[in-house]
């Protein structure tokens, strides 16, 4: 499978969200390698077998996977406000989606260089 195929096979109310998520993904992760790991769309460093970057359709909500510790870190203020597991933040609503915190989070994790995942 591959992410066209992934996104063709979500929930139409929730697609639209999910393909701008795509975007902001292949935009600020400039290098990094698309593929599906997990039964999701996962980016993964060139030379690096682990992703640092993922997002999948779930049942109750999106998921956005921010897998660099370093970076959440970072950000722990503006995530505060959301509904963050470990490394999954949690969007329950496709039209509340912060995409401009995601795409801070995408750009902290390109300009990081590599580093340790959890």
């Amino acid at each position: 499978m591959d992410v066209v195929t992934y996104l063709a096979g979500v929930p139409e109310a929730r697609r639209p969200a999910l393909v701008r998520l795509r975007e902001l993904c292949l935009a600020e992760l400039t290098g990094f390698e698309e593929t599906i790991a997990y039964g999701m769309p996962v980016y993964v460093r060139p030379g690096e077998t682990e992703g640092e970057i993922a997002w999948a359709n779930q049942k109750q909500y999106i998921s956005f996977y921010l897998m660099r510790t370093d970076v959440r870190d970072a950000f722990t203020d503006r995530l505060a406000a959301h509904d963050m597991g470990k490394a999954c933040l949690r969007f329950r609503r496709p039209d509340t989606m912060d995409f401009t915190l995601v795409r801070d989070l995408l750009r902290a994790t390109a300009q990081a260089g590599p580093g340790q995942v959890c």
